[in-house]
């Protein structure tokens, strides 16, 4: 244990983590398996422990990759479209493509600040607003305001994971990746119940 505490504090301390984290966090804007937010939470509670790192940077760094993988999904939905790929027409995918084009006429400001606490749902909205033509000088800026909240919201769980467990960077980062966990499988089943809630438009004809 002590020699794996060792490790983690010499890794929080890395600049590379910097760059690991920028480029995870870009990554996970258009591709969801990348856990971006664990990442995050992980590496401020580790952190907050250990008095080592620089929260400030670490959220910085974590707002401008989670606003630019944004941006990179809805230029991707802009080119592609949200059906080119077999992992697209998977039915939780397309579900959540054909709830964020119902959307955003609607409410698209909430919508894309609160897709991005939400992985499969981020992409989903994100490629959507690309491939329906929404402006993107409207999308710029939300996308700079999600990132920026998102960001928040992953420093305070790590926070709160790292301030409960003192002095023990291994504990605190397992902690705030379940806290992580929780909260997202939490997130997530509030979106698919409104989903579900929400009336489908009937066809013409």
């Amino acid at each position: 244990m002590d020699i794996l505490n060792e490790i983690i504090m010499q890794a929080i301390a890395s600049p590379w983590l910097y760059l690991v984290l920028f480029a995870v966090t870009i990554i996970d804007g258009f591709f969801p398996p990348v856990p971006s937010e664990t990442v995050l939470v992980a590496a401020v509670a580790v952190a907050a422990s250990t008095g080592d790192g620089n929260l400030l940077l670490l959220g910085l760094v974590a707002a401008i990759g989670a606003a630019i993988g944004d941006n990179i999904a809805f230029a991707i939905g802009r080119r592609l479209g949200t059906t080119r790929f077999a992992w697209m027409r998977r039915p939780r995918v397309a579900g959540a493509f054909a709830h964020a084009q119902r959307a955003l006429d609607r409410r698209s400001a909430t919508l894309i600040l609160g897709a991005r606490y939400i992985p499969v749902g981020r992409v989903a909205v994100n490629m959507s607003a690309g491939a329906l033509d929404f402006a993107w000088r409207r999308f710029l800026p939300l996308s700079l305001v999600a990132g920026i909240s998102w960001s928040i919201f992953s420093l305070a769980i790590g926070l709160l994971a790292g301030a409960w467990i003192k002095d023990q960077p291994l504990l605190s980062a397992g902690l705030g990746i379940v806290i992580a966990l929780v909260v997202g499988v939490v997130l997530d089943r509030v979106a698919a119940a409104r989903r579900r809630r929400e009336p489908i438009p009937r066809l013409a004809g």
